[in-house]
C-alpha cells in the first residue's frame, strides 16, 4: 500500500517515512501544498498524511483542494492545534481524521489502519491457491509456511493479488509501487519479480506468478 506524507519538517518526515516503510508501506514525500495536490491527482494513494503548517498553501487549503478534485483518498491531518473548533473545521473540509502533535507513531499507525479498513471493505485476507496474504497483518503464507518479504516485494505481491487473473503491465506496476522521487532502473520490476518468484514459487510445484513477454505479469492458479 502507498501513502503520501506532506510534511515540511525534515526530521518528522524522515521519522514517519522510516517507520511506515518498516511496516511495509511504500512512501512518497513532499513538503508543500501545491505539490501535494498535484501528486494526489496523478498517483493512487491509499492514505494521505497532511500537516497543517507546510510551505506555500497550508494544509487546510490543500485538503480542500484535494477534495475539490474529487479525490476520496483518506486524509489524516497533523497539527499542534488541539481546540475542538479546529478539528471540526478540518473534518468539515473533508479530512477523515485529526492527530494533535506531539503524537506517538503507534497511534498514527492505528489511525492509518482504521482508515484503510474503512476504505477497503473487502476481506482483509487475499488468497490464490494455497497462497495467503493478510492485508491487516502484512503477512504472507504459502501452504501454511510463513514467507518473509521486503516492503517492495510485499507491495508488488499485494498489487498482483488484488488484480489476480488479470494482466498487469510493467509501467502500471512500477508507478504504483515505487516512490516518485527515486530514479528507477529500467529493469527494477523484473529484478523484484525474480526475487519474489524465488520466495513464492521456487519450492512449490504449482507456479503462480506468470510473465507475458513484452506485455506484463499476472498471478493466477491457472496454467499458461
Amino acid at each position: 500500500m502507498k501513502i503520501l506524507i506532506v510534511e515540511d519538517d525534515k526530521k518528522i518526515a524522515s521519522f514517519l517515512k522510516k517507520g511506515l516503510e518498516e511496516e511495509l508501506f511504500c512512501i512518497d514525500l513532499c513538503d508543500n501544498g501545491e505539490e501535494a495536490v498535484y501528486l494526489s491527482s496523478t498517483n493512487l494513494y491509499d492514505a494521505i498524511i497532511l500537516d497543517i503548517m507546510i510551505y506555500g498553501m497550508d494544509g487546510q487549503k490543500t485538503c480542500q483542494k484535494i477534495r475539490e478534485n474529487k479525490i476520496t483518498t483518506p486524509i489524516i491531518m497533523l497539527s499542534a492545534k488541539s481546540a475542538i473548533e479546529d478539528k471540526v473545521a478540518l473534518l468539515n473540509l473533508g479530512a477523515d481524521d485529526y492527530l494533535t502533535k506531539p503524537f506517538s507513531f503507534e497511534e498514527l499507525l492505528a489511525r492509518i489502519r482504521v482508515q484503510l479498513r474503512k476504505k477497503d471493505q473487502v476481506d482483509n485476507i487475499l488468497t490464490i491457491a494455497d497462497l495467503e496474504l493478510n492485508v491487516t497483518k502484512k503477512s504472507v503464507k504459502r501452504g501454511g509456511q510463513v514467507i518473509d518479504l521486503t516492503s517492495k516485494e510485499y507491495a508488488i505481491l499485494e498489487y498482483l493479488m488484488r488484480s489476480k487473473d488479470s494482466l498487469v503491465d510493467e509501467n502500471s506496476l512500477q508507478e504504483s509501487i515505487f516512490s516518485f522521487e527515486k530514479t528507477i532502473n529500467s529493469n527494477i520490476v523484473n529484478v523484484y519479480l525474480y526475487r519474489l518468484r524465488n520466495k513464492i514459487d521456487k519450492n512449490f510445484e504449482h507456479k503462480l506468478i506468470k510473465t507475458y513477454r513484452n506485455q506484463g505479469f499476472m498471478i493466477s492458479d491457472k496454467s499458461l
